[in-house]
């Protein structure tokens, strides 16, 4: 089976951003309230950036800059990818994967509509998996060579 992005992965979701003038502490403060990894960096409505645990660790934490007094886009990934919602799961899993990152807003008619998560994409892939193992034991068990090595 070949999912698509929208709506097999992603659908209907409540999505979180802030302002690129925002502050970093104000954006950990929202990641861990709604427990998540990742949030747009959004400015008059259009994507700028988008702000990760790994742009906090490395570039706030690691510079040991104060989360209070530093804005979004001091750290953040600043126009990052974009994938659309008909795209497949194993091109946003292959693009992550060439991108270094594990999130990828998705975009339709210029507007962001969501956001993919590389744990989103393992539990699609495994469902998918899952599916093709049982469809092996249906048809081995129904075609009369169950039990056969």
């Amino acid at each position: 089976m070949s999912r698509h992005i929208v709506p097999d992965v992603v659908d209907k979701q409540d999505l979180s951003s802030l302002g690129p003038g925002d502050t970093v502490l104000a954006a950990s403060k929202l990641m861990t309230s709604r427990r998540i990894g990742a949030l747009l960096i959004l400015d008059d409505g259009k994507l700028v950036g988008i702000l990760s645990e790994r742009d906090i660790a490395g570039r706030l934490v690691a510079e040991e800059l104060p989360a209070a007094g530093t804005k979004i886009s001091q750290i953040m990934t600043a126009n990052p990818e974009t994938i659309g919602p008909k795209a497949s799961v194993m091109d946003a899993l292959q693009r992550m994967q060439e991108g270094g990152f594990r999130h990828l807003p998705v975009e339709e008619n210029g507007k962001i509509i969501g956001m993919v998560s590389i744990r989103d994409i393992y539990a699609a892939v495994r469902e998918d998996l899952e599916e093709a193992v049982l469809e092996r034991e249906a048809f081995i068990s129904g075609s009369g060579m169950a039990g056969l090595p």
